[in-house]
């Protein structure tokens, strides 16, 4: 049966049937532990909906795909996978998207030297081409991914993030990602400054919505995507919670944020501030921004000419929000 994602992906999926061969090339080695690690990654790849706004950006400036394209989305690719492996050693993850992470399966001495050799791989892959203003955009998304993560764990500490805060840390984190796919895509085919940079703001806003949607599945009353509860227990705090201890008074406040700062994981303290967050409109204030940066992201989909992959890129943001993992 097929996904919603595989009916979305019609109009490029010749281009990424290509994508999968030229990517599990160009992370090619002739170390056999080296290969064999890089065979494990692709076959446990995921939604692919990152490589997926490259072609479509692209396809909405030109029909045609060129190499340039393909160079773009394996660059974006190589360099994103480094920083997940690299997270999974941080974090000492042993599963990435229900397979073993690299780190559970070989060390985190191995895993580091495979997030290297990820990130020279992209590095090499563009140089070699001169695809210098591919290799700018991209540069800077995982500049912005680390800092956005930084700037998490300096606020995580104390506890004290407001929306604004909050906004800054998942248009690093997650958004910038996204905006540079939708950069890359347009750039990869020759548009001007002016349509590269609209692309980019169409994907932050997506990636805005997407994370989101991610932060409201902790309040879900069924375990889709990731546990209930999960962020809370991990001290993140998500837009729906911020939302409701602006509206609190001290004391509920002070209790509140007593129960995420000393949950260790217990049920009862954990369920006390789910609790509190329905209770205060947490979800509702939240569903309202993510359908508002859904609104936002349409209209500057818009100013692109209408085609077959402009109206993919439509139910590809309605997924975003839609989907139920």
């Amino acid at each position: 049966m097929s996904s919603p994602l595989d009916q979305i992906q019609a109009p490029i999926a010749a281009e990424m049937q290509a994508f999968e061969k030229k990517f599990r090339q160009s992370m090619q080695s002739n170390v056999l532990l080296l290969d064999k690690i890089m065979g494990y990654i692709v076959k446990r790849k995921g939604k692919q909906m990152r490589p997926m706004f490259v072609f479509f950006m692209a396809k909405l400036i030109q029909e045609q795909i060129e190499d340039a394209t393909y160079r773009g989305a394996a660059l974006i690719e190589l360099l994103h996978t480094a920083t997940l492996v690299h997270d999974d050693v941080v974090d000492e993850a042993n599963y990435r998207r229900g397979f073993f992470s690299v780190n559970a399966l070989w060390k985190n001495k191995i895993a580091v030297l495979v997030g290297d050799y990820l990130l020279s791989k992209g590095l090499l892959l563009s140089l070699n081409h001169d695809d210098f203003g591919l290799l700018k955009i991209v540069s800077n998304a995982v500049r912005e991914m680390s800092e956005g993560e930084l700037l998490q764990m300096e606020k995580a500490r104390r506890l004290d993030i407001t929306e604004d805060v909050y906004f800054d840390i998942i248009r690093q984190k997650t958004a910038s990602l996204i905006a540079s796919c939708c950069a890359v895509g347009v750039s990869s085919v020759g548009a001007d400054a002016e349509t590269v940079e609209r692309a980019r703001l169409f994907g932050e806003k997506v990636g805005l919505a997407f994370q989101i949607k991610d932060d409201l599945f902790d309040y879900g009353t069924a375990e889709i995507g990731k546990p209930v509860g999960i962020d809370i227990k991990e001290k993140k705090m998500t837009l729906p919670l911020i939302y409701a201890l602006q509206q609190a008074d001290w004391l509920t406040k002070r209790r509140v944020i007593y129960n995420v700062k000393n949950n260790n994981g217990k049920t009862d303290r954990i369920n006390a501030v789910i609790d509190f967050v329905k209770q205060s409109g947490g979800l509702e204030y939240s569903i309202q921004k993510m359908n508002a940066l859904h609104a936002e992201a349409l209209q500057l989909l818009h100013t692109f000419p209408q085609s077959p992959s402009r109206d993919s890129l439509e139910q590809l943001l309605r997924y975003t929000i839609e989907r139920e993992k």
